[in-house]
């Protein structure tokens, strides 16, 4: 089994939600006692949130590098940046290290691609509704990306910070998420990313009248696959 390193904390909520689910996942695959080899690095989130703000995204990702090449040396086969909008620097924190990063938004855009869906709506933070990092990457794969208004963004943005972040979870909340789920359907979305880690803890399947995909299963999923891919247990 190959070594997953994560780069988390940011938030520490969602990268709880990796770990747990890297490890149910291997448990479902090889059964028994068997759990996930990983080495995880987290971060000081308020220092990158200072960093994302004032646009320091160099210095922001100059910290993922270093957390990346942590993980490399602490035995990592691959790495995870356990957040969407930080894959902003993903190119910056894959020329840090020898082993491959397995990005987000390329195991995001494949799960959308074999559901048979092309047009997609996008919720996330700010920057990665608004900027093109991630947008031009689900693109790339084909698909037409629709983000909610600028009132939409804002509420979608406020609640991951100002609520998902601190684990707080709100029925109005979700009510307000199933709103903008709706107008990007209106629009002609077949389907909803789940574009930030932390929105899961929120939004599930059974809040969405179209598929949603939720970005950290997928990701853990994906790693899975990459670590086991070269593993017999039959034997």
């Amino acid at each position: 089994m190959k070594t997953i390193g994560l780069i988390g904390g940011m938030s520490w909520e969602s990268s709880a939600e990796y770990y747990r689910l890297l490890n149910e996942l291997v448990r479902e695959r090889l059964g028994g006692l068997h759990s996930a080899r990983c080495v995880l690095y987290s971060v000081d989130f308020a220092e990158i949130e200072r960093l994302q703000v004032r646009g320091e995204w160099e210095r922001a990702g100059d910290v993922l590098a270093g957390a990346a090449k942590g993980v490399e040396a602490a035995g990592a086969d691959l790495v995870l940046i356990c957040t969407n909008t930080m894959h902003k620097v993903a190119d910056q924190v894959q020329d840090a290290v020898s082993v491959p990063l397995l990005h987000l938004g390329d195991a995001t855009a494949e799960a959308v691609r074999r559901a048979g869906i092309t047009r997609v709506g996008l919720l996330g933070t700010a920057f990665t509704m608004e900027q093109e990092f991630y947008r031009d990457r689900l693109a790339a794969h084909g698909l037409d990306v629709l983000v909610p208004d600028e009132a939409g963004r804002g509420l979608v943005h406020r609640v991951i910070y100002q609520e998902l972040c601190l684990g707080v979870v709100r029925e109005e909340s979700r009510a307000a998420y199933q709103e903008v789920i709706r107008s990007l359907i209106d629009r002609g979305a077949q389907g909803v990313i789940l574009g930030c880690t932390e929105i899961e803890l929120l939004i599930g399947q059974e809040h969405s009248p179209v598929p949603v995909f939720p970005t950290t299963r997928l990701h853990a999923e994906a790693a899975v696959d990459v670590a086991l891919a070269l593993t017999d247990f039959s034997g």
